[in-house]
């Protein structure tokens, strides 16, 4: 069963090219930050948060212009603790589909290479290159695409917490 699943995809990986693989690792990468950063917003925020709330609340001043910037200081903190690997994220999401894109153009060129060997007739002989061409577009194309939507969802929650936060760090008039 498992030697079957390893043969699958090593044929998978074998019919996309050397491309595939780093679109593969690539994905990973992006994969394992957003869950990184979903399990720092569904676990560590929460406790960040509420020692933050705590630490304003504790204050006396909560009214002076000090106040303001220290309060500032506080949201900017838990806002950059949100967003930490975001931009790194949303880097790995843009690459994706470009280097689906440079899949493309080197299965292209090995289609090329064997018309000029074979001639334009052979069939056959071309498919190997179609199919390293088509393979890393939509392996790219798929992982930018999951990216896209973990990456949207991780950016709305941030600023969603961020606004809460706002809300509960309250100015004394």
């Amino acid at each position: 069963m498992f030697l079957e699943i390893f043969e699958s995809i090593r044929d998978f990986t074998e019919t996309g090219g050397v491309i595939l693989l780093i679109i593969g690792g690539l994905i990973f990468v992006m994969w394992i930050l957003i869950l990184e950063r979903i399990f720092y917003v569904t676990y560590g925020h929460k406790q960040f948060k509420k020692q933050t709330i705590s630490t304003w609340q504790s204050r006396s001043d909560r009214s002076s212009w000090n106040a303001h910037q220290i309060r500032q200081a506080m949201i900017s903190r838990v806002s950059l603790k949100l967003r930490f690997s975001l931009p790194v994220i949303q880097a790995l999401v843009a690459l994706c589909p470009l280097l689906g894109l440079m899949g493309t153009v080197t299965g292209m060129i090995v289609v090329f290479d064997v018309m000029a060997m074979s001639g334009g007739g052979n069939a056959r002989s071309m498919a190997a290159g179609v199919s390293q061409a088509t393979i890393p577009t939509m392996a790219g194309m798929v992982g930018a695409l999951s990216g896209v939507f973990a990456s949207t969802w991780l950016t709305r929650t941030a600023k969603t917490e961020r606004l809460h936060l706002e809300d509960a760090l309250e100015i004394q008039r």
